[in-house]
């Protein structure tokens, strides 16, 4: 594995050198330009991480670009780039998002410390002027870390892992303190593994490192538990193709295809650090869709370099599920939290972010051959399928009642399959009582938004049960929904499937990028395998109900109902539906279940 990171390393040192910024005049002097953009960002994604890229060679003599003096020019203009575009509170600012941002400087901040480690260990003269540069950088953003804020909730173990790097490289105690108030607010990880923003491609990950980078620098060894726990989850979360799970994130990896590659430095290191065969085989997995060594703070050239007993990690990994079903967050007490959001005193109010209700969510993986399910609570899909080449993406189910997407409340797992159920209120709001109106009630004018909508009396409230039931059948699956009442309300079920396979069917009528179902059966083909649904319907014509829209970019069979309904899809997949033909029930029982 060593041999291929460094093979990564160089080639993306020398794809970011040709992006590098060489006009003196240009505004970006030294800055790396962002392929999409054309802009050099100073931020973790941006020409810090292709520093550490540059620095990663310089120093290691298995690199082609050891000592090399091009790059080390390169790696001097870097640094007096970053130094100019730190503005005078310390902070950086990425751009395309936040302004003078804490979070996204303590992101450059982990990378950054672990850079200047690396380059002040070789003690190589020509690389100090640029290792002072860094350091000079680093000990500019101490203000920031020490005043600054977050906006989500992985930015608090992201500022901690910085404010730890810098206490471990000035020593100043105050860095600690507000590590320790941060990390004082509690961690945010379910029993099962699951962090608040369930975001298995990309914020997990971050979680999982950035307090990694803290249990060691602050010598606190009780913050790798939920470390633990998340990656343990994450071997439930892959499909048989090597991609993580996203259908239900909470972030924008949302339904976006990702692989276990950023969680290949963490589970290194805590096989290292464990000895233990169940992280060393999510790092191996991890490492067959490595192509770039990664982003700061998550390098995993840099973590090979400063921490040289990886190279000799000797474990044997252990084998990892691949056959299995199990219940996330099953037990997680999650009404007992919702129920106390009310002595929280935000009255739901939370800016710039989310106060994420979802959290703990109860999600259902199922893994059979290539086969990979996926049964999903409060989010806009309910299921997701993958069969082979074949990916139903989501099932959504639309209403006119809030309007929008209808989200699964309870997820009830049976012998056969599973129980969804939803359920929804909507009611109005009567007068505000006299003793309670604002004196602008009075005047000439009266603003809606200066009333007290809270006091409002609610009447005529409305309810929208909705249930689903997934049963597994010898070819596949049949899935039932039901909605008792209100009566006549417009409902919209979409399946959506990936846009690299083909649909057809004989009553499918294309309307722009969606199409109408409207009976019998229709067939989803990519490549050998294919999804085929029977049960169309259009009692509408309706093309997209408000808040419900599908997502683009991909092909969508959308079947139009009335309420009250009891509708019934079929779903074949080729081949059959492998658990008939699955191993025995001994080892079955052996793979264990998260409940």
């Amino acid at each position: 594995m060593y041999e291929k990171l460094v093979a990564l390393n160089d080639y993306w040192a020398n794809e970011g050198a040709e992006r590098q910024v060489l006009d003196p005049n240009n505004r970006y002097y030294g800055g790396v330009t962002d392929p999409e953009n054309g802009i050099a960002w100073p931020s973790h994604g941006g020409s810090p991480m292709v520093m550490a890229l540059w620095a990663a060679a310089l120093v290691n003599e298995d690199s082609a670009y050891y000592h090399s003096e091009d790059l080390l020019a390169r790696l001097e203009l870097g640094t007096q780039f970053m130094l100019r575009s730190q503005h005078g509170d310390g902070t950086i600012s990425p751009g395309w998002t936040n302004m003078h941002s804490p979070p996204d400087t303590a992101f450059v901040v982990v990378g950054l410390a672990q850079v200047y480690q690396l380059l002040h260990e070789h003690q190589w003269e020509p690389l100090l002027e640029s290792a002072a540069h860094i350091l000079t950088f680093l000990e500019r953003t101490i203000p920031a870390l020490l005043t600054g804020g977050c906006h989500t909730p992985n930015h608090r173990w992201v500022l901690t892992a910085a404010l730890a790097s810098m206490y471990k490289l000035t020593g100043r105690a105050e860095l600690a303190d507000r590590a320790n108030e941060w990390l004082a607010e509690g961690l945010d990880c379910t029993e099962d593994g699951e962090w608040t923003e369930r975001s298995n491609g990309i914020y997990n990950a971050v979680s999982d490192v950035m307090l990694y980078h803290t249990a060691e620098l602050l010598n606190r060894p009780e913050l790798l538990e939920p470390v633990r726990r998340n990656l343990r989850m994450m071997s439930y979360l892959v499909h048989p193709n090597g991609e993580v799970v996203t259908d239900y994130s909470g972030r924008q990896d949302y339904g976006l295809s990702f692989t276990m590659e950023g969680y290949f430095l963490v589970c290194k290191l805590m096989a290292a650090k464990d000895q233990d065969p169940f992280f060393a085989a999510i790092a191996e997995l991890a490492a067959q869709t490595l192509n770039h060594p990664g982003w700061l703070p998550n390098n995993a050239l840099l973590g090979y370099l400063l921490h040289p007993e990886l190279r000799d990690l000797t474990i044997e990994p252990k084998s990892l599920p691949s056959s299995y079903r199990v219940v996330i967050n099953g037990n997680f007490p999650r009404e007992k939290y919702l129920n106390a959001i009310d002595t929280a005193g935000h009255n739901g109010k939370i800016y710039h972010s989310r106060l994420h209700p979802d959290f703990g969510a109860p999600i259902a993986r199922e893994r059979q051959g290539a086969t990979s399910l996926t049964v999903i609570t409060e989010a806009s899909s309910i299921a997701a399928l993958r069969h082979g080449d074949a990916r139903l993406l989501a099932v959504q189910i639309g209403t006119s009642f809030e309007p929008g997407h209808v989200k699964m409340n309870q997820l009830h797992m049976g012998e056969h399959g599973y129980r969804l159920v939803a359920t929804e209120t909507k009611g109005y709001y009567g007068p505000i009582a006299a003793a309670n109106l604002p004196e602008t009630a009075a005047s000439e004018i009266s603003p809606w938004y200066l009333l007290p909508h809270q006091l409002r009396e609610v009447t005529h409230l409305q309810y929208h049960h909705v249930e689903a039931e997934l049963t597994e059948s010898e070819q596949g699956w049949q899935l039932s929904i039901r909605c008792a009442e209100p009566e006549g309300m417009m409902v919209q079920v979409a399946f959506v499937f990936g846009n690299e396979g083909v649909l057809t069917g004989e009553a499918l009528t294309p309307v722009d990028d969606i199409h109408f179902w409207k009976e019998g059966k229709a067939r989803y083909s990519a490549g050998e395998d294919w999804i085929e649904l029977d049960g169309g319907a259009h009692e509408h014509w309706v093309k997209a109900l408000r808040n419900a829209s599908v997502p683009a970019g991909c092909q969508s069979l959308v079947v139009n109902l009335m309420t009250p309904y009891d509708h019934t899809f079929d779903i074949k997949l080729s081949g059959g539906n492998p658990k008939f033909a699955r191993h025995s029930a001994a080892q079955d029982a052996e793979e264990g279940l998260i409940r």
